[in-house]
């Protein structure tokens, strides 16, 4: 069965009485983990999405803190960071929480994961990343791209200091 288009859906929620509607979306977040983050979200950190992404750092860091030194394990972990992070860019769908989370788990990756390593899958996960803060900074507000820009730059200078295969030319903005 095919689902009804959302312009449809919203004109039959708009019928339902305010009881009728939280039987529903309780009902929703019942049966997916996504549906209840976006909930969540929705409910509790909407008005703040920063604080959001905050609360979201502290709870990713102790998966940076256990990251497995191998590299296949490593990078499966990371990836798995990385769906994290990206599923609650888009609940929060602000750029600036995006830029701030990419930055982040960019730093993270430079802290935990494995810089020696030849694994070309690995050094992927982190040039993707600074490809898409790069493309996310110009979409900002004025001042806020100054400070983010900052920060990226910091980023690029840390990469290219500590990872020997990392060449900083290629995503400078």
């Amino acid at each position: 069965m095919k689902g009804e288009k959302l312009i449809n859906i919203k004109k039959e929620l708009t019928t339902y009485s305010d009881k009728q509607l939280t039987e529903i979306l309780l009902r929703l977040a019942k049966y997916k983990k996504e549906n209840k983050e976006l909930l969540s979200y929705l409910l509790y950190y909407a008005d703040d999405p920063m604080r959001y992404a905050e609360a979201l750092k502290a709870e990713l860091t102790t998966e940076f803190e256990s990251l497995q030194k191998h590299y296949y394990y490593s990078t499966k972990s990371l990836r798995k960071i990385l769906r994290t992070v990206n599923r609650h860019i888009k609940y929060t769908a602000s750029k600036q929480v995006e830029t701030d989370l990419l930055i982040w788990f960019c730093h993270n990756y430079l802290q935990y994961a494995d810089l020696k390593t030849s694994h070309n899958p690995l050094r992927t996960i982190l040039t993707r990343q600074l490809e898409k803060v790069g493309k996310s900074i110009p979409k900002l507000h004025e001042d806020l791209q100054f400070d983010y820009q900052q920060e990226y730059d910091h980023l690029l200078d840390a990469a290219a200091t500590s990872i020997r295969w990392f060449r900083k030319n290629d995503l400078k903005l």
